[in-house]
């Protein structure tokens, strides 16, 4: 891998390689990068997508890179970290120099702190740890670890402090003064990027990469080659970070902002909102396939004309003697402002097939009300596709180097790269750019390791959480596996009802998403080998349980996304109008992932031994079946459950 990794960037060519678990992948791309950076005195930036993997690169792995080959190299590497603005301490913001939130946040003791006021920025998590006096409890320990802290970085607090605690002390980009900060030479998210500019190697996360491909201006230093690790994570968080939603909260926020730190009117953006409220109040949550209906453009234009003029009333007035110390409470009323009107003018722009539109309500189509607030029905906006964003922004004028441990989907490269603007799909014409794919191997045996068990007997799951055919299949396989048992299941709903019937039917621990917070449960479960640990999409990647406690992963159903995902059943609808298969372009690779991640929990050293049984029969019986086998490790298949029962009650009396 490492000399792949080299031969690519002096070659300047892509380079997808999949590396499975165990094959040490981060140093076979450190040691290439730290090298190159070096040596030609040309910037590499590393992105990770997980905190997990960005502490390891950052604390373990470049120093034990940069160590090894430093004789090798004319001078030391030069390692930075960066992050998102919003992840440093803002000194300033933290000696007053910003106006606090609503007084009542301290005022009304045992009260859950309100929702948020700023576009973007979601409400504070519900329940312990969010009371109003909760909350100036960890503001106190904030301001006594800015004492203490050298980097200001939020991860470094450690325990960590609630999303409305951290508010207090952080500002994001937009909100931040920049060079006429009276407080810049203490700046801890300055401090991090002049380190990153002056660095040889800069570790940051795929969130980063997602504003970046966006187009935004200066969030990266320059750098002529990017490595992506967990590289199959990036489409999804470049679509995140290029979502946008618009609500009737979140225009009553800027307008409050306006009011109470510009000192604007705001009542046409008051009447605005009120049309905003009516009209969305009235729509279906659904997808909205040849752009906004009139009336709600029209209602959407008047917020982002509204909008727009508070925005001109907010600008100082022409010849105005500037403040000594610049106004912070303006500056977050026009960050907000501006926010709203880059939102709605892109909602209300004439449709372009860029965007995919739709209106959701609370509690509907995975949205919830704590989320949004009580009874706030939204808007939504979401790109088509950004195979061109990451072609455009992240890899034009640089080499790009893309790693996971499942990246062949189907036994090739082709589905993954697609995502990555490497190669073009039926709309988009030819290869987009020079790209090698390569598998690298694993030092896992899986075909002695592990059994893939399909419960071909079993019905075609249909809409019910789970039937009593698939309860018995699980108490039988759990029972014989005595417990160790890891259940990956495709909805919450599926999950619960799964774990109350096996604690009705089993005797044996059966801990559930949700039942505590999800590190807890995972050392829970990694700690006995008797317990089993039931749960959805979070635990389907990046869970790592070694050794006796997991020799039973449990799939309930192939990992389709849902019927009503408005952004991938746009995406299939599209590639079906290019002439494409848009079901094994856009649902079978999303479910072939997901595959490839679940059963990937089982084997993580190379003691481990187990099964893992997937209870949906369309995975050995359907057309598509051999794509998504072909994306998993190369496990011994059965659709005997006798024999999977057999291997893991023998496995059960090894311990």
């Amino acid at each position: 891998m490492a000399r792949a990794v080299g031969g690519a960037i002096d070659g300047g060519e892509h380079l997808v390689v999949q590396a499975g678990t165990g094959t040490g992948k981060s140093l076979g791309y450190l040691v290439p990068a730290v090298r190159h950076a070096v040596v030609s005195d040309e910037r590499v930036v590393v992105s990770t997508a997980t905190l997990a993997l960005q502490r390891q690169v950052i604390t373990r792995d470049l120093p034990l890179v940069a160590e090894a080959i430093g004789d090798e190299l004319p001078r030391p590497a030069r390692i930075a970290l960066l992050k998102g603005w919003h992840n440093y301490l803002c000194v300033h913001k933290l000696t007053g120099g910003y106006p606090t939130d609503e007084p009542t946040l301290f005022d009304l003791p045992g009260e859950t702190a309100g929702a948020a006021e700023h576009p973007g920025v979601g409400a504070a998590a519900s329940g312990p740890g969010t009371s109003a006096a909760s909350l100036g409890e960890q503001v106190v320990r904030l301001r006594e670890w800015a004492d203490e802290t050298t980097t200001g970085d939020r991860d470094d607090l450690v325990p960590g402090v609630s999303e409305r605690a951290w508010r207090q002390v952080s500002v994001t980009a937009l909100e931040c003064l920049g060079q006429k900060c009276p407080l810049l030479a203490e700046c801890f998210p300055d401090r991090a990027r002049s380190a990153a500019r002056e660095a040889d190697v800069v570790v940051t996360n795929h969130a980063m990469l997602g504003i970046a491909a966006m187009g935004s201006p200066g969030v990266l230093p320059e750098h002529d080659v990017l490595v992506v690790d967990e590289a199959h994570e990036l489409a999804d968080r470049v679509t995140a970070a290029a979502t946008v939603d618009l609500s009737v909260p979140a225009i009553e926020g800027a307008a409050r902002l306006a009011r109470r730190h510009g000192g604007a009117q705001t009542d046409v953006l008051d009447v605005a909102s009120q049309a905003f409220g009516t009209m969305v109040g009235a729509l279906p949550a659904e997808r909205f396939p040849a752009g906004l209906p009139e009336g709600a453009r029209g209602a959407v234009a008047g917020v982002r004309d509204a909008a727009r003029e508070i925005l001109s009333r907010l600008k100082p007035e022409t010849g105005a003697t500037k403040p000594a110390t610049p106004d912070t409470g303006l500056k977050m009323a026009q960050s907000a402002m501006l926010q709203l009107f880059e939102v709605a003018e892109r909602m209300a722009a004439d449709p372009t097939g860029h965007d995919v539109l739709w209106c959701s309500r609370p509690g509907e189509g995975g949205w919830t009300a704590d989320r949004f607030g009580e009874g706030s029905s939204r808007l939504h906006a979401a790109p088509l596709g950004v195979a061109g964003l990451i072609r455009t922004h992240l890899l034009t004028d640089r080499t790009g180097v893309f790693t996971s441990a499942t990246l062949a989907l189907g036994g090739t490269f082709d589905p993954v790269a697609r995502t990555f603007g490497l190669l073009g799909g039926p709309a988009e014409g030819e290869s987009a750019s020079a790209w090698t794919g390569l598998d690298v191997g694993s030092p896992f045996d899986y075909g002695r390791q592990g059994i893939l068990y399909v419960a071909k007997h079993l019905p075609t799951p249909g809409r019910d959480a789970s039937t009593e055919h698939q309860l018995d299949e699980i108490a039988a396989l759990v029972e014989a596996a005595g417990g160790r048992t890891l259940g990956l299941f495709s909805s919450r709903r599926a999950a619960v009802a799964a774990a109350e019937a096996m604690r009705e039917r089993l005797d044996v621990p059966v801990l559930c998403q949700g039942d505590d917070q999800l590190p807890t449960l995972v050392r829970e479960f990694a700690a006995d080998p008797a317990t089993c640990l039931f749960g959805t999409l979070s635990l389907w990647q990046g869970v790592d349980v070694p050794g006796p406690s997991c020799q039973l992963v449990l799939i309930d159903r192939i990992p389709f996304p849902r019927p009503d995902d408005p952004v991938r059943s746009a995406r299939a609808r599209a590639v079906e109008q290019a002439g494409g298969n848009g079901f094994m372009q856009v649902s079978a690779t999303h479910a072939a992932l997901l595959l490839a991640q679940g059963a990937g929990r089982l084997v993580r050293t190379t003691a481990d031994r187990g099964v893992v049984a997937v209870l949906d029969p369309r995975l050995a019986t359907a057309r598509y079946a051999g794509f998504l086998v072909r994306s998993m490790p190369a496990f011994w298949r059965t659709t005997d459950r006798g024999v999977a029962e057999a291997a893991l009650r023998r496995l059960a009396t090894l311990g």
